[in-house]
């Protein structure tokens, strides 16, 4: 995650005019990919090994101190993480629907991942105690069992949301909302014809615009107005950073 965060701030080039911000969600990608795909199918394995070949678990005592104190770095780990992420997240909006929606790739990952953690020590710790106490091994299988479909579907999730990052999402309601209504504001706009805009980072936005302008404008005193709307759209979204405005005349096709 910190090589995409890096990598992600290279300046535009020849091949990549519009800069390499989905390095991002690339590398959020192959987190998902082999930290929970590797790891949760590894632990299924040791499940059903276990299941096949049981045996109790040597030096109890070690084992539950281990998870205990796992348990509890864990804990930090995840309230730091929820900490950071009320930073961008609107107070109304759920928890699953800030992972689904979220632009920032390393907020779900982070998340997913403290949350994952969590749950599967205590699956851990409920296997390997049950187990002690029982006699039955088997119980420390499931938890293994049970740790490793966990991570499977994390995978799943994380994967799902950086494959629709990676193909390109468009802007929040919230920024298209205001991008239009920065649109709308200059006196020499008469409509917002079409309006399609693209994540190119988290922090990256493509905009792309037909505005019909008043017909009374000469080419030069059009070309001011794009001008004036461009510079109106980045102060109102900052993160617009590549805006392509066309002037059009209102047709049926042409309709937003």
């Amino acid at each position: 995650m910190l090589l995409g965060g890096s990598r992600a701030k290279r300046r535009p080039s020849a091949s990549r005019q519009f800069g390499h911000g989905r390095e991002r969600y690339f590398w959020a990608f192959v987190v998902a990919l082999v930290l929970f795909s590797m790891g949760g199918l590894f632990a299924l394995y040791e499940g059903i090994k276990k299941l096949i070949h049981p045996h109790e678990t040597e030096n109890f005592g070690v084992a539950v101190v281990i998870l205990v104190v796992a348990i509890c770095l864990e804990t930090v780990s995840l309230i730091t993480a929820i900490r950071e992420a009320r930073h961008v997240k609107s107070a109304s909006m759920s928890w699953w629907r800030f992972i689904r929606t979220s632009k920032q790739p390393e907020l779900p990952v982070v998340l997913l991942e403290d949350i994952g953690a969590e749950v599967g020590l205590f699956l851990a710790l409920f296997g390997v105690v049950l187990g002690h106490y029982t006699h039955n091994a088997r119980w420390d299988a499931i938890g293994s069992g049970s740790i490793g479909i966990l991570l499977i579907v994390i995978a799943a999730v994380l994967a799902a949301e950086m494959k629709s990052l990676l193909i390109g999402e468009s802007a929040s309601t919230d920024d298209e909302a205001t991008i239009l209504s920065a649109l709308r504001a200059h006196a020499a706009v008469v409509t917002v014809l079409n309006l399609r805009t693209q994540h190119l980072g988290p922090d990256e936005l493509l905009v792309a615009v037909k505005l019909e302008f008043r017909g009374d404008l000469a080419v030069a005193e059009v070309s001011a107005a794009i001008n004036e709307v461009e510079a109106g759209v980045r102060g109102a979204c900052p993160a617009a950073r590549f805006i392509f405005i066309e002037p059009d005349i209102a047709r049926e096709e042409t309709a937003r």
